[in-house]
């Protein structure tokens, strides 16, 4: 069994059938059913079974895939750190963000690029599970992202290096009456406001955090919709649904003509903030040197 057989193999377990892995492979049916025996033959186990039109794995072939994807990673890596071993820096450099840091990238990009102008960004964006699971799958480099992180690799394979933190400010839709010319807010008078929070079914801390907070100030918020999005979570404060608590840096990314900003004055929790990879895994020497940029502040 060889490198293209794997490869061969991992496209027909993603695309579930021999067909579509041709296509995606490039190759014609044929040949692609025929090194699919072959495997099977070498193994003398049975990889794939057929329900209907589709081809589900095995056990076996759920235990050949792991392993697959561990060997087909390991040699990547290695032509990889071969091909990067002369003293320029380029090619295309992929960073994961929750969209609450999105903030933090264009101006790190923009001065990583005046040094390194041959390297190229591919930026991606979700919550924690996903965006791990991108760094598992080799998809991304690194992530910036709301620490702890929330995923499922064990926290110990992650290499972090821990940003600013970010003060929380409250922030409501500009035409709620009584608050024109006001710069700050105290946590009691989130009480009366009808909440939106950020949340999703597997991501909460951030939540967690800010009804914390409400709970230690003696009130529990009057959450009307939690949400995954904070783009969503703006708009409905933009059209005056309600209120959020959200890490200040967050606001540079959204017009504040529509939302208006307030600092907490009575509080002063924060939003801790990190870059985040694989400790295990080769880093790319781009992925090392945007890291470093972070380092020099």
């Amino acid at each position: 069994m060889d490198y293209r057989q794997l490869k061969y193999f991992l496209a027909i377990a993603q695309e579930g059938q021999i067909t579509k892995a041709a296509k995606v492979l490039n190759i014609e049916q044929p040949p692609l059913s025929r090194q699919l025996k072959l495997m099977e033959d070498e193994l003398g186990v049975k990889l794939f079974e057929r329900t209907g039109k589709w081809l589900k794995l095995t056990p076996a072939g759920e235990l050949l895939r792991n392993k697959a994807e561990t060997l087909l990673s390991q040699f990547n890596e290695a032509i990889m750190e071969v091909k990067e071993s002369g003293e320029e820096v380029t090619g295309i450099l992929s960073v994961g963000s929750v969209v609450s840091c999105i903030s933090l990238l264009p101006k790190r990009i923009e001065l990583f690029r005046e040094r390194f102008p041959q390297v190229t960004f591919k930026i991606s964006e979700g919550d924690h599970f996903y965006l791990g699971e991108l760094l598992e799958k080799r998809m991304i480099d690194l992530i910036v992202a709301r620490l702890p992180f929330e995923s499922m690799t064990q926290p110990e394979k992650y290499g972090v290096l821990p940003l600013p933190s970010d003060p929380f400010v409250a922030v409501i839709p500009s035409s709620w009456t009584g608050y024109e010319g006001k710069t700050s807010i105290c946590m009691k008078e989130l009480a009366q406001f009808p909440f939106l929070t950020l949340k999703t079914d597997k991501t909460t801390r951030m939540h967690e955090l800010v009804v914390g907070e409400c709970r230690q100030h003696g009130f529990e918020p009057n959450i009307i919709c939690e949400c995954s999005s904070v783009a969503i979570i703006m708009t409905l404060i933009a059209e005056g649904i309600g209120a959020t608590v959200f890490p200040k840096s967050v606001m540079s990314s959204f017009p504040t003509n529509v939302v208006k900003m307030l600092d907490i004055v009575d509080a002063d929790f924060q939003s801790e903030v990190g870059i985040l990879w694989l400790k295990d895994r080769y880093l790319s020497k781009s992925a090392r040197h945007f890291i470093d940029s972070f380092r020099s502040d």
